[in-house]
């Protein structure tokens, strides 16, 4: 009696995703649409085969209720305290307020700590501070992707063009689509 050997099943690969959130949330509506992030992650998971997208975002505390939301979509949000940098022009005094959470260095400290854990890494950013951390993972063969918000990354992004998917050209599918606003408009009389 012969007994069948079953083929071991390939391993998926683990692919973790890297999200500049205020680079990527600002990028997209720099040209004119909002990111409907439940639509995100399912790219992410579906056409990149991510399996953990770490949120970079800067922590303020009105904001809590987003953060616990976009855990549900299915992100793992990586909170950086804030620093207010705000301004005051000294020929108008116009009160500039400002907050900033610079999440870079959280972002290359993360992508290196769980750098074991994944076999293909995408970034999600269109910033060149990013440029070293991306010649890293190509040394190490663990780029898969660059994502940019728009056609306006840093030029020193520009030498793995091939890797970049821009998120604008995906807006048809990414864009957050507001159905209550349309209904309202429609009942609205006409003037």
């Amino acid at each position: 009696m012969s007994v069948l050997k079953r083929k071991p099943r390939r391993k998926q690969p683990e692919v973790y995703a890297f999200i500049d959130s205020q680079n990527l949330n600002l990028g997209v509506q720099k040209v004119g649409w909002k990111m409907d992030w439940r639509a995100f992650r399912k790219y992410l998971k579906d056409q990149l085969h991510v399996t953990k997208a770490f949120m970079f975002i800067g922590y303020m505390a009105e904001n809590e209720s987003l953060y616990e939301h976009m855990h549900e979509l299915g992100y793992l949000i990586a909170l950086k305290q804030t620093v207010d940098v705000s301004t005051t022009d000294k020929d108008n005094e116009d009160h500039k307020s400002v907050v900033k959470g610079n999440i870079d260095a959280d972002l290359v400290l993360y992508a290196m700590k769980e750098m074991p854990n994944y076999d293909k890494a995408v970034i999600v950013s269109g910033d060149g501070d990013f440029a070293s951390l991306i010649e890293y993972l190509l040394e190490k063969g663990k780029l898969l992707n660059i994502l940019t918000p728009n056609w306006q990354y840093s030029s020193l992004l520009k030498p793995w063009e091939e890797y970049i998917i821009r998120v604008d050209q995906l807006r048809k599918q990414l864009a957050y689509k507001d159905y209550g606003q349309k209904r309202h408009r429609k009942n609205l009389p006409k003037s």
